[in-house]
């Protein structure tokens, strides 16, 4: 098994069935389609007991769990993967129909090759433009904080992950807490493998109003420790005096929505940001 394409859900049972049909469209079978479901209270689970009893080209694996957040479900679906690859799709998002031929071309040239931690190519709406916009780098071979930081790259990207290295970097799990930033593990990769970035558009999505980027600044406050986790990390990571200084302010921007008897994360000279991050904090409780 090459690829497991993982898909966390949660009540997207209205939306799931165009991943289900991009999934049956895909020009390379060698893959399996793993789903955590975190919870749902639609009609997701009666949905795969329909697929699994329709011909399919591939291996359709459905778990449930009770509601934990995004990060829970993707370390869940890491221990059940059985593909070398691990390609996490969002269930309102969608795959070109070549798009897991086009990441086994791209593996192949790299699969070898230890410092790697996999492929990356391109995410786009469905009207075909990119998201961050045009930017034509042909092939990259980097680290994922050199992409956003040494060469100023924007816009979501579509990585797909040795399903090694995510054992080996799994999301912190913090008890009370249903969020975590997937660029905290990511960030945590790029400490020891790069990555190959390609310029080809293998993903499809949109953002909804009731999706996670929708409400980003509400769900880190629900989870203070693992956002000040991710800035604190990030202040430590070898990027721009200026970028230091927008990681420390979000650090106490969310740092303060702790209870005080929780631990906080080393920011160095960071402290001389807390004033700032104070007033976006305050603004932040006013949302």
């Amino acid at each position: 098994m090459l690829v497991t394409v993982f898909t966390p859900t949660y009540n997207r049972a209205y939306r799931i069935q165009a991943l289900y049909e991009s999934l049956q469209k895909q020009t390379c079978k060698n893959f399996e389609w793993l789903v955590v479901d975190d919870g749902s209270t639609d009609n997701t689970s009666e949905l795969f007991e329909q697929w699994h009893v329709e011909e399919n080209t591939f291996s359709i694996r459905y778990f449930k769990q009770p509601n934990g957040g995004k990060h829970r479900a993707i370390n869940r679906g890491v221990k059940e993967a059985k593909g070398e690859l691990f390609f996490i799709v969002d269930s309102d998002d969608t795959l070109s129909s070549n798009a897991i031929r086009i990441v086994f071309e791209q593996y192949l040239s790299i699969k070898d090759d230890v410092s790697f931690g996999g492929v990356c190519g391109l995410k786009a709406y469905h009207n075909g433009e990119r998201i961050g916009g045009e930017c034509d780098f042909g092939i990259l071979d980097c680290t994922s904080l050199d992409f956003r930081f040494k060469y100023h790259m924007k816009g979501d990207m579509a990585e797909v992950i040795r399903t090694s290295v995510f054992k080996e970097f799994p999301f912190p799990e913090v008890e009370g807490e249903k969020f975590c930033p997937e660029a905290l593990v990511f960030n945590r990769i790029a400490t020891k493998y790069k990555l190959r970035y390609f310029y080809e558009k293998v993903y499809l999505c949109e953002y909804l109003e009731d999706g996670l980027t929708a409400s980003i600044v509400k769900i880190r406050m629900k989870s203070p420790q693992t956002s000040s986790m991710y800035y604190s990390e990030l202040f430590h990571m070898p990027i721009s005096f200026i970028q230091k200084i927008k990681a420390a302010i979000n650090y106490w921007r969310f740092a303060y929505c702790m209870d005080s008897n929780k631990p906080k994360y080393p920011i160095g000279w960071g402290w001389i940001c807390k004033p700032l991050g104070y007033l976006y904090h305050r603004k932040d409780i006013k949302l």
